[in-house]
């Protein structure tokens, strides 16, 4: 795809997919014209980087849909100073969306080629405040699982958010999930107070679950 191609189909896919999501904020609008998408899409898939579905990046994972991505970023009302951590690095484009409007990132990924192919796609887009490592998600890990962060993201889909993530969030911390199961799921947004937590409905998509969810339930950090 030539470059005057590829510059004009992310203009259409800001313009066609994610300002109808009402996505307005002008941060995020900015962040996806700065972040090379294309770039973080699979080679044989580059001919679907901007269009409106999710990619498969193997392992049966899957890279969101632009426009599920841009609600994620404009609903945390991220600021220059979170620190955010990611479940599910797949491809590193969250990651590198979140690292343009946060200090620090932290993703985690199960599968080590995935990881590798972040860690790649990220270096190349000269995001240098993402770390990624490689793990499951979904166990207590202490490279990441005694920290408290501003953001959580958890990309990918659960039966139910695990109490164990609330734990991580710092006050006026922000978790968004996908919860539910097929043919429904539902964006939530969880925001900590001091003393307790707040829920929100978001709107409705489907994607692919984290694995080894029940390995979560064990969850006590």
């Amino acid at each position: 795809m030539q470059t005057l191609d590829i510059q004009q189909a992310r203009a259409n896919m800001i313009a066609q997919q994610i300002r109808p999501w009402d996505v307005l904020d002008d941060r995020v609008l900015k962040s996806l014209e700065r972040l090379p998408r294309e770039q973080f899409v699979p080679n044989e898939l580059q001919h679907l980087a901007f269009v409106d579905m999710e990619l498969p990046l193997g392992h049966g994972q899957v890279m969101l849909a632009p426009k599920v991505e841009a609600r994620i970023l404009q609903e945390l009302s991220l600021k220059a100073n979170d620190e955010a951590l990611e479940i599910g690095t797949g491809s590193g484009y969250m990651a590198g969306l979140l690292s343009l409007q946060c200090r620090t990132v932290t993703s985690v990924e199960k599968y080590s080629g995935l990881a590798a192919f972040a860690q790649n796609n990220l270096e190349a887009a000269q995001r240098q405040n993402v770390t990624v490592l490689e793990g499951n998600g979904l166990l207590e890990d202490p490279r990441w699982a005694h920290r408290q962060f501003d953001v959580i993201v958890l990309s990918g889909g659960l039966p139910e958010v695990p109490e164990a993530f609330l734990k991580l969030l710092r006050p006026n911390g922000r978790l968004i999930a996908l919860v539910g199961k097929a043919p429904i799921m539902q964006a939530v947004l969880i925001e900590q107070t001091r003393f307790s937590s707040r829920r929100f409905g978001l709107f409705e998509t489907l994607t692919q679950p984290l694995e080894d969810l029940p390995l979560a339930e064990r969850f006590d950090f």
